[in-house]
């Protein structure tokens, strides 16, 4: 992780305290005095601040139910932050792994573990996201055939990998996809010639949404596994 991320998790400085102490020559790594926040450092690293060696507390790994009307991020823009929305304490220091519109609704993983939320957005793991989409017509079988096959969206040089479609209804699918280009679910129906009324994630490989909108929990042991 970087140097700063580091310091937030090994101490009780908040980001804007650890570049403070970093450009002051207050960190050491591996015995040399360290000034780039940016610097990648691991766990089996010597880091110091003032002579007092640093170990990074143990990372945290959480299922937040996405209402509408909020954004993935850690702080409040436009739209509230996710975090915010739901009351997520000590959010400077996670992240989101695999982000969701505003308008869309659902599964969101948060960590500050960088190595884990990585191996669940790597197109190459094969982890399946599975969605409930909500469509403006009826969706055909041609429309079906596109998508289980991969299609190559607007601006793309590669089609997307082959997705996996239940009918629920004739406006109502479930989509289960292996990457997370952007605003691929929305752009995969529009070049069907349909038009996507609302999405929510409910799954993101065998971590599957148990909890009310707005409201969070800690993933068990088991969860935390599924990516490790």
């Amino acid at each position: 992780m970087r140097l700063d991320k580091f310091i937030c998790k090994s101490t009780s400085l908040d980001l804007v305290e650890a570049r403070l102490v970093i450009s002051q020559g207050q960190i050491q790594v591996n015995q040399q005095i360290a000034t780039d926040a940016a610097v990648q450092v691991h766990e089996n690293n010597h880091i110091e601040l003032l002579g007092k060696r640093l170990f990074a507390r143990p990372s945290q790994y959480f299922m937040i139910h996405k209402p509408a009307g909020c954004i993935c991020s850690n702080k409040d823009e436009a739209y509230p932050s996710v975090f915010n929305a739901v009351g997520l304490q000590q959010s400077e220091q996670l992240h989101v792994a695999g982000r969701l519109d505003a308008d869309t609704t659902g599964l969101v993983l948060a960590t500050d573990d960088g190595r884990w939320s990585f191996s669940i957005t790597r197109p190459e793991q094969h982890c399946p996201k599975v969605y409930q989409v909500k469509l403006a017509k009826p969706i055909s079988e041609k429309a079906i055939e596109q998508l289980e096959r991969g299609m190559l969206l607007q601006g793309e040089s590669k089609a997307t990998l082959p997705a996996l479609v239940k009918t629920l209804s004739p406006t109502d699918v479930e989509l289960s996809i292996y990457e997370g280009k952007f605003h691929q679910v929305k752009r995969m129906f529009a070049a069907t010639g349909n038009r996507v009324k609302a999405l929510h994630r409910q799954q993101i490989a065998d971590i599957v949404l148990d909890i009310a909108p707005g409201e969070w929990r800690a993933l068990s042991q088991q969860e935390i596994n599924c990516f490790s």
